[in-house]
C-alpha cells in the first residue's frame, strides 16, 4: 500500500484505483474503521471512477499519532493527498468522521471538490462528554470490548457483519482511537457546508437515532439538498446496506 510522507513527517496509507484520467470518487472513513469500510464501494465504481480511499491517522496502516489531535490536522492531511495525487473535480465522500473532515477541508480544496455526500455525520460536534466517556471506556477495557460493543450498536440489521467490523475495530490501536476522539470533541464546519457552492447528498441510516435528527437539521439549513434514510441500517450503510447504499451514491455520480 502506498504512504504519503506529510510535513510534519507523519505517513499516511493511502489506495487509488481506477482508470487514469476518469473522475475522482474519494471515501473518508469513520472513526475506527480503517479504508477498507469501502471494499463494496471500491467494487462497484473503480471501473468508471478514479477512487481514492486512505487511513485516517492512527488507523490501518497509517502511522499513530503522539497525542491529541484536531479536526484541522484531519482536514489537512486530506489536502495533503489530494495536492499530492493531483485530484480534481472530485466527487467527496464523507463516513461519520469523514464528515468534518472533508468539510474542514473544503476551503483549502477550493475547486479540487464539485459535489458532496456525507454519510451519518455532523458538520458540528455533539460535545465533548460522549468522546470523553469512549476514551475512558476504551483505556480502562481495552479495544477489543470496545469494538464488540460499538458493532452491536452501528449494525443493528446485520448481525453476520457484526464480527468483520469488530476485527476491523480492535485492530486500531488505542493511541490511534484516542486521538481522532478528541477530534471529535468539538470542531465546527458548517461554514465550510453553507458556503459550499456544488450539489450535496445527505445518507444515514434510518436506524442511526444518534444522528438521524442533526443530519435532517442540516439538509433543512441548505436549499436544495436532502436526506436519504436507508431502512434498517445503522451508522454504516455503505457497509451493512451496500446495494442500497451504492444505489444513492450512483444516483448523484
Amino acid at each position: 500500500m502506498p504512504v504519503l510522507t506529510l510535513a510534519d513527517g507523519h505517513a499516511l496509507a493511502y489506495s487509488v484505483t481506477g482508470p487514469e484520467g476518469a473522475p475522482w470518487l474519494v471515501l473518508g472513513n469513520s472513526l475506527m474503521t480503517t479504508q477498507a469500510i469501502w471494499a463494496d464501494q471500491v467494487a462497484a465504481f473503480s471501473g468508471r471512477f478514479r477512487v481514492l480511499t486512505w487511513d485516517q491517522r492512527g488507523h490501518g496502516a497509517s502511522a499513530v499519532p503522539g497525542g491529541p489531535l484536531d479536526m484541522a490536522t484531519l482536514g489537512a492531511d486530506l489536502v495533503a493527498l489530494c495536492e499530492a495525487l493531483d485530484v480534481t473535480e472530485a466527487t467527496y465522500v464523507g463516513l461519520s468522521m469523514g464528515v468534518p473532515t472533508g468539510l474542514t477541508a473544503l476551503p483549502a480544496l477550493g475547486g479540487r471538490v464539485t459535489a458532496l455526500v456525507l454519510v451519518d455525520g455532523l458538520a458540528a460536534s455533539s460535545g465533548a462528554a460522549f468522546w470523553d466517556e469512549r476514551i475512558a471506556f476504551a483505556r480502562e477495557n481495552g479495544m477489543a470490548a470496545l469494538a464488540a460493543q460499538t458493532a452491536e450498536r452501528w449494525l443493528p440489521s446485520d448481525m453476520g457483519k457484526r464480527p468483520q467490523l469488530a476485527t476491523m475495530i480492535a485492530s486500531v490501536p488505542l493511541e490511534g482511537f484516542a486521538a481522532c476522539a478528541h477530534a471529535l470533541r468539538g470542531y465546527d464546519a458548517r461554514a465550510a457546508f453553507e458556503d459550499f457552492a456544488g450539489p450535496v447528498l445527505l445518507i444515514a441510516g434510518e436506524a442511526d437515532a444518534r444522528i438521524v435528527p442533526g443530519m435532517q437539521a442540516l439538509a433543512d439549513s441548505k436549499p436544495g439538498t436532502r436526506l436519504a434514510l436507508i431502512p434498517g441500517a445503522g451508522h454504516l450503510p455503505c457497509f451493512e446496506a451496500p446495494e442500497a447504499f451504492n444505489a444513492l451514491l450512483a444516483e448523484t455520480l
